[in-house]
């Protein structure tokens, strides 16, 4: 159990009662941590009955994990999972800084929350005192205030409960917003002011259980190792490889905004229309001006690709949030048609406040602003709002209504995929045509039709995780933007940007090994360890429910809108060919032992001890093999 600190908290929201549980060294061996552990607990209690599970309501569980390299690789972070509201499948979504340090050092692996509370609270945790404490103070309150308010409670708690033992530094903490407690699905659970677990929808689950936040400060040590020299030898060469990207450590992603429109037309524009533009006001020497943090990283990073950006003067004067990083810019920026630094940044703060994710809300939003271009959503179904592009002030009022749920806000809290369902029965039309999404999920802000970025035909449609841009699916199954090495990331739980380069890939294994003594080696991973995980993700997929469930043939596919050309830029005239799409999945299909349907095979899910992940299976299969006509 070297890494591990052996122990994990299960609270039951419903009742308080708060218990101590503790997980097989077998169990972890198979399935690591983070996301791969949190897809074997939820298999485990759910399963039998996922496809009735309500994400939403009481019986889903929220997981809130670390994994063994946490505190050990360079750069804190943590994975939160359970049923999504999105996919209602798993999703792994993890999320910086130094929560899960002090949640280690306070001697807990993770925590498994149950039930739901009947009045707000917050979990406060200093080392084995465990308490949960009334939020109805902070219930309906912003990042800003929620962050302020509860430091400065536990701060005072502290130093009322452990005098004499020294002044304690603030608790670490992660909580939710007013969209989570509104139970919007595109709410995330957030760090500091503005890091956040966006993808899965996650602070929806938090809101549904009357879970505000989680307030953390170990004392202890990190777990034992089992060799520390290697260890540190890893380490080292982890950051010798961060410090070398010198590009990425002065730019972060925020050089992305301008380049991956004008040099790959990869970028979305006006939800999706275009995927190019060459507006160099949106060039990253035009955010540098706003940054008054630089080189910053979460817990032990060399890379430091996080700035801070504050506007200090204009309309838009006291927005304060990260870089923005790429995903923001693009999101809130040329998606919804503004291509100036000072909007994006406003955007992306108020979007911070409120609790959203800048990628699903993103998305949303542009989704809302195409209807209303194309006369679908009126003035009058906005609530008076003149939806157009570039106007950040508009979209500001239109998030101001979806997290207040009223009106047509009410419609678009669900995300853009339901809400594209419900506004084509509202309109008598076909809306969904101009919702981005796979699997409920929005696309990440990376397209394919130019062919020039990473992602590929297979990378969205045959995700475990639906439009997450940082798990796609990828041939071959071991190449380093493949969804196996991000369930190793995300399950380790590591960061993903400190190993790009060869060298740190490589270190990595051997840090696992040297921590908790498990020589892994990268075969066992891509073909056992990583697949059972792959599975299990999948299956929760297939059996999905209870509102949404995904026909394979049907929805293991990218959005409509990729199959219309580029108009502009370089690589105009430029689709998705359909021909090779459906080759792609076969092929992918076929390397990843799944079957025709994109069902995992029986006899590789024996070959991986999933006997009773294949028996749940077999209904799908019958139904898909009964039902050979496209829904």
């Amino acid at each position: 159990m070297k890494g591990y600190a052996g122990k994990i908290l299960e609270i039951d929201l419903s009742s308080g009662n708060i218990k101590e549980t503790k997980i097989s060294g077998d169990i972890l061996r198979q399935y690591i941590g983070g996301r791969g552990l949190a897809s074997k607990i939820l298999w485990d209690r759910l399963g039998s009955i996922w496809s009735e599970v309500d994400p939403l309501g009481p019986e889903n569980i929220l997981l809130v994990l670390t994994g063994p390299l946490t505190g050990f690789a360079p750069g804190g972070r943590i994975c939160v999972s359970g049923k999504s509201p999105q996919s209602n499948g798993i999703v792994g979504s993890t999320i910086g800084g130094e929560f899960p340090i002090d949640l280690k050092c306070a001697g807990y692996d993770g925590i498994i929350f149950t039930g739901k509370s009947e009045k707000p609270v917050y979990l406060l945790i200093k080392d084995s005192d465990i308490e949960l404490r009334d939020a109805s103070h902070v219930w309906g309150k912003g990042a800003k205030e929620t962050v302020l308010a509860l430091i400065k409670e536990a701060r005072k708690e502290f130093e009322s409960r452990y005098r004499g033992r020294g002044l304690l530094k603030e608790p670490s903490m992660l909580y939710i917003g007013p969209a989570g407690e509104r139970l919007c699905r595109t709410a995330v659970v957030s760090a500091k002011w503005s890091h956040a677990a966006g993808y899965g929808g996650y602070g929806a689950v938090m809101g549904s259980k009357g879970l505000k936040a989680i307030l953390v400060k170990g004392t202890g040590p990190l777990p034992e190792v089992h060799d520390m020299e290697k260890t540190m030898e890893c380490v080292n060469r982890i950051i010798r490889a961060s410090l070398s990207m010198e590009f990425f450590r002065r730019w972060g992603t925020g050089s992305g905004g301008y380049e991956v429109g004008a040099g790959i037309s990869s970028e979305p524009v006006m939800n999706w229309q275009e995927e190019w533009h060459d507006e160099k006001s949106f060039g990253v020497d035009k955010f540098e001006p706003f940054w008054v943090k630089r080189f910053w990283g979460d817990y032990g990073c060399a890379t430091t690709c996080l700035k801070l950006s504050v506007i200090n003067f204009g309309p838009f004067k006291g927005s304060i949030t990260d870089n923005p990083d790429y995903e923001n810019q693009a999101y809130l920026g040329p998606n919804l048609g503004i291509f100036k630094p000072e909007g994006n940044i406003y955007l992306t703060a108020l979007i911070d406040e409120l609790g959203f994710c800048g990628i699903q809300t993103g998305n949303l939003l542009s989704f809302a602003a195409e209807l209303y271009q194309r006369g679908i959503l009126t003035r009058e179904d906005l609530g008076g709002i003149d939806l157009n592009w570039g106007d950040a002030k508009a979209f500001s009022e239109l998030l101001k209504i979806i997290v207040e749920r009223r009106g047509i806000g009410d419609v678009l809290a669900e995300g853009t995929y339901r809400a594209a369902l419900k506004i084509s029965e509202m309109k008598g039309m076909d809306v969904t045509k101009y919702a981005v999404t796979c699997k409920g999920i929005a696309i990440g802000a990376h397209g394919i039709r130019s062919g020039k970025d990473y992602p590929h035909y297979v990378s969205y449609p045959c995700s475990v995780q639906g439009g997450d841009h940082t798990s796609v699916a990828y041939i071959p199954l071991d190449h380093g933007n493949s969804e196996l090495n991000a369930i190793l990331y995300d399950s380790s739980v590591v960061c993903w940007f400190n190993f790009f380069s060869k060298e740190a890939q490589e270190a990595l294994w051997g840090l696992m090994e040297a921590v908790t003594g498990w020589k892994i080696t990268p075969d066992e991973w891509f073909n056992v360890m990583a697949r059972r995980i792959l599975h299990i993700q999948r299956a929760t997929l297939l059996l999905g429910g209870p509102d949404l469930k995904w026909d394979p043939r049907v929805h293991d596919d990218v959005p409509q809108r990729w199959y219309e050309p580029l108009t502009k830029g370089p690589y105009g005239g430029k689709a998705v060919d359909r021909n090779r799409m459906v080759e792609s999945i076969k092929e992918y299909y076929g390397i990843v032992g799944w079957d025709e349907n994109g069902v995992p095979k029986s006899e590789e899910l024996k070959r991986l001890g999933l006997e009773d992940v294949d028996k749940k299976l077999e209904a799908v299969r019958e139904s898909l093999k009964n039902d050979p006509s496209r829904p």
